[in-house]
């Protein structure tokens, strides 16, 4: 049996008054790699199918850190379930400064790479960071209004009075009013398309801990976070991936925001948005992806 290629460290990384806990991956025998940071999508852990996409990356000679953002699995924050698109951001910051802090990876060669909502905030930091040498989103989320409206208009007000209600904790401080991140057509959730249950699923690994809810509060921010809007800002290359099938983040409204990145690069898919992280079309986006990654960090080979 052949040695392994990489090493796996436990992080812990500080993010405002709370820490991130992460996934590093160093491919042996390669001194101060280059690293990609990887976040995931809407109220997703690392444990899942992120691990899956790190490896790949540090077996080509990539260091990768996939990490939870706060208030959810293993990090800290509270409330728990609280989903903060500003705070998420101010953890891919405080990511970003970890990385550039360490001795053992190359802090001038980082690129971020993020899934669905995580995709949309790989835009938005990569708008934010022209240090950056390469971006990564995939199936991103890009315009929150396009998302609503794929949900449908009807659906996106049945969430109102819980948010209300979630508004309502606040002042009373009490616990948050819960709504399910995905659902069964027909239910209220931020996600009820017919592959969302069924796809959060099938990347739970065994005896997960993960919570299929959100506080509701943030209902009304993702309808108002459009980070495709920032695409035109990116210095860095970025690699689109795009569902066309997604049922999730309109393919359309994607494929018009990646047009706008001056060195964007657009890869499109028949697998739908959930079926991203599994089985051949796993195969095909992670040889595309370690393929753009190779191409702009530059890696060494990995030593025997």
């Amino acid at each position: 049996m052949s040695a392994p290629s990489f090493t796996r460290q436990d992080v812990s990384i500080p993010s405002g008054a709370d820490t991130c806990a992460g996934w590093l991956y160093l491919p042996t025998g390669v001194t101060k790699p280059p690293v990609v940071i990887l976040g995931h999508g809407l109220g997703a852990t690392r444990e899942m199918r992120l691990d899956a996409f790190a490896e790949r990356f540090a077996e080509a000679g990539i260091a990768a850190l996939a990490f939870t953002y706060r208030h959810f699995g293993d990090s800290t924050g509270e409330p728990r379930q609280l989903l903060s698109i500003t705070r998420q951001l101010a953890d891919w910051d405080a990511v970003i400064a970890y990385v550039k802090g360490r001795p053992d990876v190359d802090g001038a060669r980082i690129a971020v790479w993020g899934s669905s909502f995580g995709g949309g905030h790989a835009i938005t930091v990569a708008s934010r960071h022209p240090e950056l040498k390469a971006a990564v989103a995939q199936c991103p989320f890009t315009d929150g209004l396009a998302s609503a409206m794929a949900l449908g208009p009807l659906a996106s007000l049945k969430v109102l009075p819980l948010v209300a209600k979630d508004y309502v904790s606040i002042l009373r401080r009490r616990p948050p009013a819960m709504i399910p991140l995905a659902g069964p057509p027909g239910s209220l959730a931020l996600m009820n398309a017919s592959d969302a249950l069924p796809g959060y699923q099938a990347l739970l690994p065994k005896n997960s801990t993960f919570r299929n809810e959100v506080a509701a509060r943030v209902a009304p921010t993702i309808m108002r976070y459009r980070p495709g809007k920032q695409a035109h800002k990116i210095a860095a290359p970025i690699l689109f991936c795009i569902s066309d099938t997604d049922s999730v983040t309109p393919p359309e409204e994607t494929e018009r925001y990646a047009r706008t990145a001056p060195c964007g690069e657009i890869k499109h898919y028949s697998a739908g948005h959930f079926e991203f992280y599994l089985g051949d079309a796993f195969e095909q986006l992670v040889s595309d992806q370690t393929e753009f990654l190779t191409r702009h960090l530059s890696p060494v080979g990995v030593t025997s």
